[in-house]
């Protein structure tokens, strides 16, 4: 007859590997952790990280753009890169670029500028 296979016995046991072997916990009254995670959040980090590095003695910065205005202008960037692109492909072929069309790809740098000034 066949035997039930044990699949306990055929399983591999992963062990997780970390740079960090150690871990602390501690407990922070309900403020304290506000006042934690309003710090993390404004420096765009998890609470854990920020704690981490605040132990580490590193000096953190507040970012002088907002998360969702960076995004904002990543996409903005993106769409100039993309024409810019566009304009150098089709000026390499030997094509003829229309002087609006670099006017109006310098007004978009332009108002990306303004917003990160």
């Amino acid at each position: 007859m066949n035997e039930p296979q044990n699949l306990a016995s055929t399983k591999k046991t992963n062990q997780v590997h970390r740079q960090a072997s150690k871990q602390i916990n501690f407990r922070v009254s309900e403020p304290d952790y506000l006042k934690l995670a309003r710090s993390a959040q404004t420096l765009n980090l998890s609470v854990p990280a920020f704690v981490k590095k605040k132990a580490q003695g590193a000096r953190l910065v507040a970012p002088k753009i907002a998360a969702q205005d960076a995004q904002n202008i990543t996409h903005q960037l993106a769409k100039i890169s993309g024409n810019l692109n566009q304009l150098a492909h089709h000026a390499n072929q030997g094509g003829q670029i229309d002087p609006q069309a670099l006017k109006d790809l310098q007004n978009e740098v332009q108002r990306v500028w303004q917003q990160l000034t």
